[in-house]
């Protein structure tokens, strides 16, 4: 019986080439850009390298300073906070301190190159876990002596030396100044805004005063926690230490600070940058970003509805023989339903091959720096389940309607 319905629905899609072609285009196009952004968030905030262990990280990004006259200065944090009051906590496995990432002239010849560079401690390295190509990070000692040492991408190296590898031991001009390089490494997409930089410099060679103690600067935290300890707990502990600094500026009242998971440290940013809990947070971006999913799904839900109403009209007579001749309503709303589900099966492995398709052009076009983007068995999974249920939400009603018409009245409507 099914094998007859899918036949009989190959047969109606070629009868109308016309709705089948509009129906295909809301499915595909729909599922397209749904892919295309999943596959973006997961590049985001999935656990991939250099922060495969993103699960058991809090980050330490922003400080509100808030003022007695209502003001307030929302900044990242100084290395002398980090210093004093972060790197002392007991709950984390490791705290990894480093800077914002800066476009820096680097020269080959006449030729400018503008390099993003990021200052970090020699713990960065163990948190996070970056591919070597060749050499190693700098170390602790590195970082104590100031020693004029880097870490570069492999496209970094082939951009300013002509190649990936053999590089380790030859110097690299960087911020006007002449470095080391100790090792180099696989790309990291500009997504990763932690891990993120073209040129990792131990944070002892930055020009900045990182002794200064205020607690605004340029710079961030990453804590790991020891493994099957919440992440709660660290935030427990960094609150506790919060309200004990000393706060420098008379005129600031109050700080605000948090140890967020990646997911809420950005939604902080994109819903109000420091007040509340992180779950909160967290539950609104979801809350947010699923409302704005199912009003993208239900407008071309809506025109596939009225599409799939005309289509099944046009087979009034069709329906009113088959249930003069006993066909309940029942078996009639589960052959239109199997009918749809097969056009919306259609239009999802469409919508996965042009997914793919859009997926690999922007990665070619490199639109976000070093990001591939690519599908997997997840993404396949949640898109083939979105695609059953646009499927079943835009036939249901037409089928339903259809079912219940009378075998007299169907046959007069097509006689009309």
């Amino acid at each position: 019986m099914l094998l007859s319905y899918i036949k009989i629905a190959w047969k109606v899609l070629l009868r109308r080439k016309f709705f089948t072609f509009i129906s295909l285009f809301g499915i595909s196009f729909t599922l397209m850009v749904l892919l295309v952004v999943v596959a973006m968030f997961d590049n985001f905030q999935g656990a991939h390298a250099p922060e495969s262990r993103v699960k058991r990280m809090a980050f330490i990004s922003f400080m509100s300073q808030r003022f007695k006259d209502g003001g307030q200065m929302n900044t990242p944090v100084s290395p002398y906070f980090l210093d004093k009051y972060v790197r002392p906590m007991k709950t984390p496995e490791k705290v990894a301190v480093y800077s914002l990432f800066h476009a820096t002239p680097a020269y080959i010849g006449n030729k400018k190159l503008d390099l993003d560079l990021k200052f970090t401690d020699a713990v960065f390295w163990e948190v996070f876990d970056f591919h070597f190509l060749e050499g190693k990070p700098y170390l602790a000692q590195d970082v104590r002596s100031a020693n004029r040492v880097v870490v570069i991408t492999e496209t970094t190296a082939r951009q300013y030396f002509g190649a990936a590898t053999g590089v380790v031991g030859r110097d690299i001009v960087v911020d006007q100044r002449r470095f080391r390089v100790v090792g180099v490494v696989s790309d990291v997409p500009a997504l990763r805004f932690n891990s993120y930089a073209e040129v990792w410099a131990p944070l002892t060679t930055t020009k900045a005063d990182i002794r200064n103690p205020v607690l605004e600067g340029d710079y961030f935290a990453a804590l790991l926690a020891p493994e099957g300890t919440p992440l709660e707990a660290l935030e427990t502990e960094y609150q506790q230490i919060v309200s004990r600094v000393t706060i420098p500026n008379r005129d600031v009242k109050k700080l605000v600070t948090h140890a967020d998971p990646l997911l809420a440290s950005l939604t902080r940013q994109l819903f109000g940058p420091i007040g509340g809990d992180s779950s909160d947070k967290t539950a609104l971006f979801y809350a947010v970003t699923v409302g704005l999913t199912l009003l993208f799904m239900l407008l071309p839900a809506l025109n596939l509805v009225n599409i799939n109403l005309s289509r099944i009209l046009e087979r009034s007579s069709e329906i009113g023989v088959r249930k003069a001749f006993g066909a309940t309503g029942s078996t009639l709303v589960g052959q239109f339903l199997i009918e749809n589900i097969f056009l919306t099966l259609l239009g999802g492995v469409l919508g996965l091959v042009l997914a793919y398709a859009a997926l690999e052009a922007i990665s070619e076009a490199n639109f976000i720096s070093y990001a591939h983007f690519t599908l997997n068995l997840r993404v396949f999974g949640w898109a083939l389940l979105v695609t059953v249920v646009f499927g079943v939400l835009s036939g249901v009603y037409p089928a339903f309607k259809m079912s219940r018409l009378q075998p007299v009245q169907a046959l007069k409507g097509s006689a009309s």
